[in-house]
């Protein structure tokens, strides 16, 4: 699996501790909900990550707390 950060989603990600390796288990066992038109939203903890997938990379367009 490839994860490609957005500058935006690195700031946020930064902002906000969470580590790459979250960010990977989230995409890989959180919970997910498509987001129209195509993008799908993976909840794990206290957070969720918001990405696209095209083939096998993962663009991973923001991350915000889940409230």
């Amino acid at each position: 699996m490839f994860i490609k950060l957005t500058k935006y989603a690195e700031r946020k990600m930064i902002e906000r501790g969470i580590s790459m390796a979250e960010i990977e288990k989230a995409i890989k066992s959180g919970n997910k909900y498509i987001q129209k038109p195509n993008k799908i939203i993976a909840e794990h903890g206290y957070f969720a990550v918001v990405y696209k997938k095209v083939g096998n990379v993962h663009y991973v367009i923001t991350v915000k707390p889940r409230w």
